[in-house]
C-alpha cells in the first residue's frame, strides 16, 4: 500500500475514534446548563429559643403533616419545626453518639442513624425508643452482618413500611428489612462496578418501587429494584450525598455536596434544574448533606459547615 494512502486511513481511523470519544463523554456531561429552580429562600426560617443553636446539621425529614425533623451534632440533637419554622419540641436526651441521616416512616415514628455507633434507632414521635439495630456495645458489624452496620448513613421507607439502609462509610451495602425491623436481605460490595460501591451515603424509594442510591465516592446514582438487580446508574449528576423523592413532581433532589448546589433531576437521570452554590450567606450552601421535601413542594436543605437547614419555597 503507498505511504500517502496508508497515511490518509490512519488519518481517518483516529478522525473516527476521536468522534467517538466525544460521543461517549456527551453521553455523560449534560448538553446545555441547567435552569435555576424556581424556589425562592425563606429567610430565618428556623425559630430557635433565645440562646440556641444547632451544631454540624447533618439530616432533615418530612412527616406526614408536614412538621420538619432536624438532627444536629448540637446540644439539643433532635428539634422538631412546624412548616413556618415555629418550634414544637426538642428531645431533652438523644442516644447517638454522631448524628447522620433522620427519617419519619409512613406511621409518624422518627429514625435515626447514629454514624459513629453504627446503629440505627427508632423512636416516637415524642423521643421514647422503640427499636434499636445494633452490636452490644455498639461496635461496628461487617458487610454481612445482619442486625448492625459500620458506620450507616440513611434509610428509606415503602408505603407499607419496610425499608432499606444504606450502609455505609466502611461497609458497601444496601441492607433490606421488615417493619418489625426483620433482616430481609442486602446487596453490595465495594468497588466501583455495577452493583459496587463507595461510600453508600443514601438511600431514597420511588412510587414504582425503584431504589435510588448515593453511591458518594464513585460519583453516581446507582438505580435498582427491591431485590438488588442493578437496573441503571446515573453520571455526570455531581457528587450525591443526600436523596430526596417527591411523588407529586416525579423527581429526585440531590444535594451535590462536591460542588455545594442542589440538583433536580427527571427519572431517567437528566438534570431539570440546581439551586444554590459555595457561600456562607442565606441562599447559599457549604457541605449540603441532605435534604427533604414537603407537600407543598417546598425543600429543607441541612448544612455540615454552615450549621444550619434552609427553606426554599415556590
Amino acid at each position: 500500500m503507498p505511504y500517502s494512502l496508508a497515511m490518509a486511513i490512519a488519518n481517518r481511523l483516529s478522525l473516527f475514534c476521536l468522534c467517538l470519544t466525544g460521543i461517549a463523554a456527551a453521553a455523560d456531561a449534560p448538553s446545555s446548563p441547567a435552569p435555576a429552580l424556581p424556589l425562592k429562600l425563606v429567610a430565618d426560617w428556623a425559630k430557635l429559643p433565645a440562646g440556641w443553636n444547632f451544631g454540624e446539621v447533618s439530616g432533615v425529614s418530612v412527616d406526614k403533616n408536614d412538621n420538619v425533623w432536624v438532627f444536629n451534632r448540637g446540644p439539643h440533637g433532635v428539634v422538631q419545626f412546624d412548616k413556618n419554622g415555629h418550634m414544637l419540641q426538642a428531645w431533652p436526651e438523644v442516644p447517638i453518639i454522631s448524628s447522620h441521616g433522620i427519617k419519619a416512616d409512613p406511621d409518624g415514628n422518627v429514625w435515626l442513624v447514629d454514624v459513629a455507633g453504627h446503629a440505627l434507632l427508632k423512636f416516637t414521635p415524642a423521643g421514647r425508643l422503640l427499636m434499636t439495630i445494633a452490636n452490644a456495645g455498639r461496635t461496628a458489624g461487617d458487610n454481612t452482618t445482619q442486625y448492625a452496620f459500620n458506620r450507616p448513613t440513611g434509610l428509606s421507607f415503602t408505603p407499607q413500611g419496610d425499608f432499606f439502609v444504606s450502609d455505609g462509610y466502611v461497609n458497601s451495602r444496601v441492607a433490606h428489612y421488615s417493619k418489625e425491623g426483620e433482616f430481609l436481605g442486602q446487596w453490595g460490595s465495594k468497588g466501583t462496578g455495577d452493583g459496587q460501591f463507595d461510600l453508600v451515603h443514601d438511600v431514597a424509594l420511588d412510587n414504582q418501587g425503584k431504589v435510588y442510591v448515593a453511591d458518594r465516592a464513585n460519583n453516581r446514582i446507582q438505580v435498582f429494584d427491591r431485590q438488588g438487580k442493578f437496573l441503571a446508574k446515573w453520571t455526570a449528576v455531581g457528587q450525591p450525598w443526600g436523596l430526596a423523592y417527591t411523588e407529586k413532581e416525579n423527581a429526585i433532589y440531590v444535594c451535590d455536596g462536591l460542588n455545594n448546589r442542589v440538583v433536580k433531576l427527571g427519572m431517567d437521570g437528566r438534570i431539570l434544574g440546581t439551586l444554590g452554590g459555595f457561600g456562607k450567606a442565606p441562599g447559599k450552601f457549604d457541605f449540603p448533606h441532605h435534604l427533604a421535601v414537603d407537600s407543598e413542594g417546598s425543600l429543607y436543605v441541612a448544612e455540615i459547615k454552615n450549621w444550619r437547614v434552609q427553606k426554599f419555597a415556590r
